[in-house]
């Protein structure tokens, strides 16, 4: 029997609506959610293919033995680190956070080597711009974002973009383009941004981006790679790459929490003595883990994410589950 059940994209910070189809009570498939006011029915391929973590995850395991191995490694361990993900919903990230330090474990975040912004443009603000300054290739990597843009464009605003490549989608509608750093970027949009202009960016170059983007006045919109980051920006201070990196230095034991840090960050992870992680399915990360704990994949738990605009947005779980979530997972640690 097919079914059909509402929840959120993983894929990214926009935070679009999804449905995902169940026949006999298997996830099969996605079906766009035309009622959800963010995307209004499109989902793009990344969200089409965020079923494939729940269709990759781990098989059946002695949970309860794994976790006594985490727990036998902790007892003695010092330099102890944990990283928290916007993978991770807002309940899961407050209860991490409790548990790190609880212990006196550092705590490592990292969100693109962006920050948090209180007030932000919202999607009517980028489609009804007369001008949008676009750091990234945002049409192809957040497409949902993207086509609120092209709406802008259609209805007669310029747009100037700073991406890597000409052979981006971004490069294709942008009236100037610039592709030597973000910083020259920032600097030419100084004479041509306005109050009433909105910049969205998913990338900087260091961190010396952030301070000219701030001076610069104008509406701002940060799209995460991730669809909770902005939610686990209100509870954690983000590091930019260098500071994880020294972070990671000093680290002896590892924690991840529902995150792919050794795909993000260029890191030599061999000079870590013990990796740990949590995870819903294979990664990169849990690849060079020493131990590697299944947690439940965003369909199977309950939970909220905060998109990219600081609007929270509640789940249910899509399909019962006896696998452990990050709380559950915590809550047998403490034990």
């Amino acid at each position: 029997m097919l079914e059909i059940k509402h929840t959120l994209c993983p894929s990214c910070s926009v935070g679009c609506g999804i449905n995902v189809v169940l026949n006999d009570g298997e996830i099969v498939g996605t079906f766009p959610y035309k009622r959800h006011p963010v995307n209004a029915g499109k989902n793009c391929l990344n969200g089409r293919n965020s079923i494939d973590c729940y269709k990759n995850k781990f098989g059946d395991v002695d949970a309860d033995a794994l976790i006594a191995d985490v727990s036998k490694e902790l007892s003695s361990a010092s330099d102890v680190t944990v990283i928290c993900s916007g993978n991770s919903g807002v309940g899961e990230i407050e209860a991490i956070k409790e548990f790190a330090e609880s212990k006196g474990y550092n705590i490592g975040f990292y969100a693109d080597n962006l920050k948090n912004y209180d007030e932000v443009a919202s999607y009517d603000d980028v489609e009804n711009a007369e001008k949008i300054f676009v750091i990234g290739d945002l049409l192809y990597e957040n497409p949902l974002i993207g086509r609120r843009i092209v709406h802008a464009k259609q209805n007669g605003a310029k747009i100037f973009a700073f991406v890597n490549a000409e052979a981006s989608v971004t490069f294709n509608i942008a009236d100037e383009c610039f592709n030597d750093s973000v910083a020259e970027f920032l600097d030419a949009a100084k004479d041509n941004i306005d109050e009433s202009s909105v910049l969205i960016f998913n990338q900087i170059d260091t961190s010396d981006d952030l301070d000219k983007i701030d001076a610069l006045g104008c509406k701002l919109l940060p799209v995460f790679s991730k669809s909770n980051s902005k939610g686990a920006l209100s509870l954690l201070e983000p590091k930019s790459k260098d500071e994880m990196f020294e972070l990671l230095d000093n680290t002896k034991v590892l924690l991840v929490f529902n995150d792919d840090i050794a795909d993000e960050l260029e890191y030599d992870f061999s000079k870590i003595s013990k990796i740990i992680s949590f995870a819903p399915c294979e990664s990169k990360t849990t690849e060079i883990s020493d131990i590697v704990v299944p947690i439940k994949t965003w369909l199977e738990k309950d939970g909220s994410f905060v998109n990219a605009m600081g609007e929270t947005q509640s789940f249910n779980a899509a399909i019962e589950s006896d696998v452990l979530s990050e709380i559950e997972v915590i809550e047998k640690l403490n034990g």
